[in-house]
């Protein structure tokens, strides 16, 4: 499971996004960047994050590190702003902290260059998830200590938003043509011959594992937290086979 930690103080909120995420320090001394339950896009975008990026860990990818946080309403009430005292106060309990890289810049494709390869496993793992975030206009990449690290999935795997249609949802192609490494000649097929035969059900039960129960509680159309584990695993183990036969816009 994630390692469980408790923030001890809320540091400042974080201008980026639609979720208002803020900036924290744990009692193991971490720093790390929080989102909230209490946030408008609700549980099912902290679900995203945990299974896609662990997902992506587990593929070799370079992600932040992901912990649950702790979190005592109290902590806000000496905000100046209305609007964060109110998503503190409704965001106890249970929330996810990304580890905080500091010093780390945004990517800008036009300042910095990716090769082929890595371009083309980050292309072809976008396209597994659906991930609709990663334009050049919002990259949701960082340079740390000279290399390249994946954040920010949130915007992922949106058939979860709607179960009855999930399957046919998540046979889709993927379009990439605003991909924010479109312009690197990603190299899809080398990626897809790597990493679609590690992408198994025993490795996305070991990811799902990670979700908090709490945040699987009271899904319809499931009686149980391991049934929607195994409904996250199923799109994503099928279409790991096909989708780089299904990535559109790249040339």
């Amino acid at each position: 499971m994630l390692k469980e930690v408790e923030a001890t103080r809320f540091i400042t909120p974080l201008r980026e996004g639609g979720s208002l995420p803020g900036l924290v320090e744990a009692d193991d001394r971490g720093t790390y960047v929080l989102k909230f339950t209490g946030a408008s896009q609700g549980r099912k975008t902290l679900v995203a994050e945990v299974v896609v990026g662990e997902l992506a860990r587990r593929l070799g990818f370079r992600m932040p590190r992901l912990v649950t946080v702790e979190l005592d309403p109290v902590l806000g009430l000496g905000e100046p702003e209305q609007q964060v005292q109110d998503l503190l106060r409704s965001s106890g309990g249970t929330n996810l902290g990304m580890e905080f890289l500091s010093g780390a810049l945004g990517f800008d494709p036009l300042a910095f260059t990716v090769g082929p390869e890595e371009a083309g496993r980050i292309v072809w793992f976008d396209a597994l998830v659906n991930n609709v975030d990663r334009s050049w206009r919002n990259p949701n990449l960082l340079m740390w200590q000279g290399e390249l690290w994946l954040i920010d999935h949130g915007a992922t795997m949106i058939w979860h938003h709607n179960w009855p249609g999930a399957h046919k949802s998540a046979g889709r192609p993927y379009d990439a043509s605003d991909h924010a490494l479109a312009g690197f000649a990603p190299d899809v097929a080398g990626a897809a011959a790597e990493l679609a035969p590690r992408v198994t059900e025993e490795l996305l039960a070991e990811v799902t594992a990670e979700i908090p129960e709490v945040w699987l509680a009271d899904e319809p159309g499931f009686d149980s937290a391991d049934a929607l584990r195994r409904a996250y695993a199923e799109p994503l183990v099928a279409r790991a086979a096909v989708v780089h036969e299904r990535i559109e816009g790249i040339k």
